[in-house]
């Protein structure tokens, strides 16, 4: 994977928690959830980020050097 990607999932982050922590307001006004009981999504969305973020992060050299 490349480091572009790496830093479109970066970009994208920020906007991302915005739009769920948007919904979650909404719901809440709407009066359908509560946003006390859907604040767990913010942090699940959050984790799923920085995962997507980890797997497109290019692999440096190993620091400790060749295994065998």
């Amino acid at each position: 994977m490349n480091s572009r990607a790496a830093l479109f999932a970066q970009a994208i982050r920020g906007p991302i928690l915005l739009i769920t922590v948007g919904i979650l307001f909404a719901l809440h006004q709407s009066g359908v959830l509560s946003f006390f009981q859907t604040w767990p999504l913010v942090v699940i969305v959050a984790g799923v980020m920085m995962l997507i973020e980890r797997l497109f992060v290019p692999r440096g050299p190993n620091p400790g050097g060749p295994r065998l």
